[in-house]
């Protein structure tokens, strides 16, 4: 800036000296000569108040009267006529610098009005674009509500009309196991038949879980002690796949809710990542507090989300497993908004998923590792 407003002062400093020059410099018998000379003290001063104002206009305007009076007065005085016509210039000279001066300013300020306006409306956008975004989110969240208050419905009502037979059909099947002899081709029938029914009613008690999750209470929680216990729960499972399990603790109090609810939570975080490392690969689990929220994050390295399923992994109904009730996740979420906390995902295929849990806290902490 300070670089342009000395360039600008020598600019006008030179084409106010330089027609000074001319003027002094050339004798007066070539009046048609001067007459050019005298305009072009119009373009400095032009110039003067486009790039400063009235300051501009009329500062340049008056340098160029005062350099250019002695002139008239010492080389024109033998020419009256000449003279009056060359004072009426310097009038004129001031007049035009004022009236440059007084018209930049005014298209200055009104510049400036502009772009405060357009500065305001940048701002206006942006809170609207703001406000808009959350309005479509709120709107998206209450679809999924009422999709999930709708889906738990559905399946309350088809979990028990599924489990109900189910008792009758497993407990037939033990009469049959239990009535033959050991090395009949019926008893291992029955077997495979009890065990898809356990899987059925597994299934069924997810759809029971989505339908209606128990609501959280006011229990304190050692998520710490929740980690422990999962991995020990897991933990021949996660070496059997030659799977290696990290555990960073980090020093947290207590948080509110129900110790069973976060501990599914935490299992089927814990088992989405052994399925998708197949072939072996790191379990890292970190705990970590930041003001009034506990953080758990649960990553793996393995084969990771493609970036068209991230948005929906957490609706009910979707998976992309062929033996998926596409329910795990969408419980989880559950479990996690009842307890007033958040869950989020970042992944990338062939770079592993970390997904990424905050819950209140008891108390306010800090996080000492």
């Amino acid at each position: 800036m300070r670089r342009q407003i000395l360039i600008r002062l020598t600019v006008l400093a030179v084409l106010v000296l330089g027609v000074s020059l001319l003027h002094y410099l050339t004798t007066t018998e070539k009046d048609q000569f001067h007459d050019i000379y005298r305009r072009l003290y119009y373009l400095p001063i032009v110039l003067g108040g486009l790039w400063y104002g009235l300051r501009g206009g009329l500062g340049v305007s008056l340098a160029a009267s005062i350099i250019y009076a002695p002139h008239v007065v010492f080389q024109w005085g033998h020419h009256p006529g000449t003279n009056l016509e060359q004072y009426l210039e310097i009038l004129l000279y001031n007049a035009i610098g004022l009236l440059t001066g007084v018209l930049s300013e005014r298209e200055q300020a009104q510049t400036r009005r502009y772009q405060k306006a357009a500065e305001r409306l940048e701002e206006s956008y942006a809170r609207l674009r703001q406000q808009a975004d959350q309005l479509l989110a709120a709107e998206e969240q209450l679809r999924r509500a009422d999709r999930l208050s709708a889906l738990g419905e559905l399946s309350a009502g088809l979990a028990h009309e599924i489990r109900n037979p189910l008792g009758s059909i497993r407990g037939t099947a033990e009469i049959v196991r239990d009535g033959v002899p050991e090395e009949s081709p019926l008893r291992e029938f029955a077997e495979i038949l009890l065990r898809e029914v356990d899987r059925l009613n597994r299934v069924v008690q997810d759809f029971l879980d989505f339908a209606r999750p128990e609501q959280p209470g006011e229990d304190r929680v050692d998520l710490n002690q929740l980690v422990d216990e999962v991995l020990a729960l897991t933990g021949r499972m996660l070496a059997k796949s030659h799977i290696e399990v990290r555990f960073n603790r980090g020093d947290l109090p207590l948080c509110r809710g129900r110790s069973e609810q976060l501990r599914q939570v935490l299992l089927n975080l814990v088992i989405n990542a052994h399925q998708a490392m197949s072939d072996g690969g790191t379990l890292t689990l970190a705990t970590r507090c930041d003001g009034q929220r506990a953080q758990l994050q649960v990553r793996d390295t393995g084969v990771g989300i493609a970036p068209e399923n991230l948005e929906r992994i957490f609706d009910p109904f979707y998976t992309t497993r062929s033996d998926g009730t596409g329910l795990g996740l969408a419980i989880t979420a559950r479990i996690i908004s009842g307890h007033r906390g958040t869950i989020a995902v970042d992944s990338s295929p062939g770079r592993g998923t970390v997904f990424t849990i905050e819950l209140p806290c008891s108390e306010e902490c800090h996080d000492r590792d």
